[in-house]
């Protein structure tokens, strides 16, 4: 912490310097008249009042830090709180506040101070990938939640989690099995604080289960009180998050209220004219790359340049998305001879060396330039921006109940599956990704999309 609090400092006094010396510049004692100058001493005042700000925003909270939108947000509304103090402050005591100082080092010392943050928080995971900087962790619940949760926080290293072991209510604990899913058992329900207290551990993450109700979870909480470790209780709706879930007071209780998920109205509008104008752009700017593409997929190889498909969209309704041809002519109809040794997830057939892919279509595949064709669809209105992956009718014939929630928006050119592994999802992965994204929709979390976006594309992963 110490060191966040000293690197913000640092880029308040820069933005600081830069501001004095742009609003002021250095003295001429040449000039007619000396110009108006402020007090060299704001350049060390404005890093004790940032830092002030950050510590009322809570942004130095090591729930808050590393780890999703939430630290950065803090950080905008330290911003803000600074800059209504000052005008408060100057309009109420009359004080002579050089406006264009202000306008210049705020905004320079946000922008600072969430560029260094990102730095560190990008370093961060790299390391913890690697195994360093984790946290202790066990898991306490039901053996397939367990097992689930472990797999995701596996899957997800960079948040820092390391899970030695979990504790299993009485009817599924046996001191003779040591282990349950390569996890090691390390005792019932009742004995978690003496876990944590045995092995240090740093977290203990709880699950939904019967066992483990208000009464059992206040005492486990009480207990782990007199540890260092840190209580995460898992809701039973942990898809929904975000603006949708607020503990509102009912009869006394606490209780999670769930809001319904806005999917029509004004923000439905705001997305659709957004898409619009986002993908009208992107032709306009991509246009050159779009024909030098068309260019290299004709001259390459025998067939027609763009490869038209039906697949399914908003409400059920099919469209013809588009993309360029990155395979062979008639590549749709060879798809039973390879269906055999498919390496997709059970429903999608997707194969990593793929004997239909041309040489030209392989590096378009590989950094997705063969899905610029939809933006077309993009301004058709038939696919978004941001969304669910657009499915194949086959594979809506397999589709159970919960993937039917993804119909209600439109698909998308790149969504959290893209973000996400894409092709090296497991189905069930997939499903809770699309289900998440259309419980939690919003054009803030399209925009955290479309930025990781960038990344995933240049990487490459599971593009195949």
């Amino acid at each position: 912490m110490r060191r966040t609090v000293l690197a913000d400092a640092l880029c308040a006094a820069v933005a600081a310097l830069v501001a004095y010396l742009v609003r002021f510049g250095p003295v001429d004692p040449d000039a007619p008249v000396a110009p108006v100058h402020a007090s060299p001493w704001v350049i060390l005042l404005l890093p004790l009042f940032w830092v002030g700000a950050m510590l009322v925003a809570r942004s130095y909270e090591e729930r808050f830090l590393w780890v999703g939108p939430e630290e950065f947000r803090r950080v905008f509304f330290a911003a803000v709180t600074t800059l209504a103090t000052v005008a408060t402050v100057s309009w109420g005591l009359h004080l002579e506040v050089a406006r264009g100082f202000v306008v210049i080092a705020l905004p320079l010392a946000t922008a600072l101070t969430l560029g260094q943050r990102y730095v560190r928080r990008q370093l961060l995971h790299r390391s913890r990938s690697r195994g360093e900087h984790l946290q202790t962790t066990i898991l306490v619940g039901h053996r397939n939640a367990v097992a689930a949760l472990d797999e995701q926080m596996e899957r997800e290293a960079y948040h820092g989690y390391r899970v030695i072991g979990c504790c299993l209510p009485a009817d599924q604990y046996h001191p003779a099995a040591d282990a349950f899913n390569g996890l090691p058992v390390l005792g019932d329900l009742s004995q978690v604080a003496e876990v944590v207290a045995k092995y240090e551990v740093d977290t203990v993450a709880v699950l939904p289960c019967p066992e483990l109700d208000g009464p059992a979870l206040r005492r486990l909480g009480w207990d782990l009180e007199k540890t260092r470790a840190e209580l995460l209780l898992a809701p039973a709706v942990t898809e929904i998050v975000g603006p949708r879930v607020r503990i509102r007071p009912v009869c006394g209780l606490p209780l999670l209220h769930m809001e319904r998920p806005e999917l029509k109205g004004v923000r439905r509008l705001t997305k659709a004219l957004f898409d619009k104008t986002a993908a009208g752009m992107g032709v306009l700017l991509l246009l050159p790359v779009l024909l030098g593409i068309a260019l290299a997929v004709k001259v390459t190889s025998h067939g027609p340049v763009f490869f038209r498909q039906e697949r399914v969209g908003r409400d059920g309704r099919t469209f013809s998305m588009l993309k360029f041809r990155s395979m062979v002519t008639g590549a749709d109809r060879m798809v039973q001879q390879l269906q055999t040794t498919s390496d997709g997830n059970g429903v999608l057939f997707k194969k990593k060396n793929d004997p239909r892919i041309t040489r030209v279509g392989r590096l378009l595949r590989r950094y997705s330039l063969d899905e610029l064709p939809q933006l077309f669809n993009v301004l058709r209105g038939e696919m978004s921006l941001v969304g669910p992956r657009p499915p194949l009718p086959t594979e809506v014939e397999r589709y159970g109940f919960d993937m039917h929630r993804r119909f209600l928006v439109k698909p998308g050119l790149t969504g959290l599956w893209q973000v996400s592994g894409r092709s090296d999802l497991s189905w069930d992965d997939s499903v809770r990704i699309d289900v998440r994204y259309v419980e939690n929709w919003s054009l803030t979390f399209d925009f955290m999309i479309l930025w990781k976006t960038v990344g995933a594309v240049f990487r490459g992963s599971g593009a195949y």
